[in-house]
């Protein structure tokens, strides 16, 4: 059975599913560059934050290495536009895996919530940072950012939601979320290119 079959099970995200292709997830490779490239663009808008990456890889004649970025001089993330924070951030990511590990092979035996744990145990490195890195990195097909805008923004449309607090509202969204097990991934997906192109629900 489909993704596509199950999620429509809910008639309110139905409405949303028909009105695009099905989506595919794609695992990637160098698992700590992808969260070097998270840090960077966080808090900057897409185009701004390509530039900043495409001159980061532009630092290295090949795909850096967790040692290669470890030994970046800090002035040298700094040049190509990166904060103070961020590039300690990045600096952090290399550190980590060049010690723990940060293979594939080694995250693909950890649960969803292991990998959470174990990731943000660097610092810069937060719980939503590490839920894009198991959708777009990983692939993992059943996680749910109850703390992403844009999906809470989705959500609160798409099933007409009440002003409630932060607490509350979480709980909700979860609760509402738990129908889509094990394809989270796939609900989040569709509801943030719904929410970049909302048809007439």
């Amino acid at each position: 059975m489909s993704y596509i079959t199950h999620l429509q099970k809910d008639k309110k995200l139905a409405t949303v599913i028909r009105h695009h292709e099905p989506f595919c997830l794609q695992p990637r490779k160098q698992v700590y560059l992808q969260l070097c490239n998270a840090i960077i663009g966080q808090q900057l808008s897409v185009k701004v934050a390509a530039v900043i990456k495409s001159r980061f890889l532009a630092l290295y004649p090949s795909i850096p290495t967790p040692a290669d970025i470890a030994q970046t001089p800090y002035e040298q993330l700094r040049s190509i536009g990166l904060s103070h924070a961020k590039a300690n951030y990045v600096h952090n990511v290399a550190q980590f895996a060049l010690i723990n590990g940060m293979e594939q092979k080694q995250l693909s035996k950890m649960s969803d919530g292991e990998v959470i744990d174990y990731l943000t145990q660097i610092k810069g490195v937060g719980r939503w940072t590490v839920e894009m890195l198991l959708m777009f990195t990983l692939g993992r097909e059943d996680v749910f950012s109850a703390d992403d805008l844009g999906i809470q923004q989705a959500m609160q449309a798409i099933y007409q939601l009440p002003a409630m607090d932060k607490k509350a509202r979480r709980e909700k969204l979860e609760k509402i979320a738990r129908k889509w097990r094990p394809y989270r991934t796939y609900a989040c997906l569709h509801l943030w290119h719904w929410k970049d192109n909302p048809p007439a629900l």
